[in-house]
C-alpha cells in the first residue's frame, strides 16, 4: 500500500525525530489506512474527537465486525521499548512489549519504520504472505 504525500512526511519527520510527538502526528495522519497484524489480520483504526476539539488519545480498531480500543499509553510503552532497543529484529509483537494491543502497535511500528521484523513477517504485516517489500 502506497503512503500519500502528507503521510510519507510524517514518517519521515517521526525517523528523523523518534519524539512522542511526531509518533502522533503519525497516529493522526494514518487513521483509516489499512494495516495488517503479523498474522496477516488486516485494521484499520480512527480517533474520536473529545470535547476541546482535539482528538483523543485512543485508538479505535476496526477488525471486521467488532471493535477494540487502543490506549494511547500502550503505543507509548511499545514504542519506547523500539527505541531504546532501536535496530533489534522483533520476531513477535510481545517481543517489544508486553501490553494490551500489541500485535497493533506492532503493526504502526513497523509501518511507520520504527523497528525491523523477519522477512516473513514483514511480508505478513503488508498484507501478503508472498510477496517482501
Amino acid at each position: 500500500m502506497e503512503y500519500n504525500l502528507i503521510q510519507k512526511k510524517a514518517v519521515q519527520e517521526l525517523q528523523e525525530n523518534c519524539t512522542e510527538e511526531y509518533l502522533w502526528k503519525c497516529i493522526i495522519t494514518f487513521q483509516g489506512y489499512p494495516f495488517y497484524t503479523s498474522s496477516g489480520l488486516p485494521f484499520t483504526y480512527t480517533l474520536k474527537i473529545g470535547r476541546k476539539g482535539e482528538f483523543t488519545k485512543e485508538l479505535f480498531i476496526d477488525r471486521r465486525e467488532s471493535s477494540k480500543s487502543l490506549a494511547w499509553s500502550s503505543v507509548r510503552l511499545a514504542f519506547e521499548q523500539a527505541i531504546i532497543r532501536r535496530g533489534t529484529v522483533f520476531a513477535r509483537p510481545k517481543e517489544i512489549a508486553d501490553v494490551r494491543g500489541i500485535s497493533y502497535s506492532y503493526s504502526l511500528l513497523w509501518r511507520f519504520g520504527l523497528i525491523k521484523v523477519p522477512e516473513k513477517v514483514a511480508s505478513k504485516l503488508q498484507g501478503s504472505s508472498d510477496k517482501v517489500v
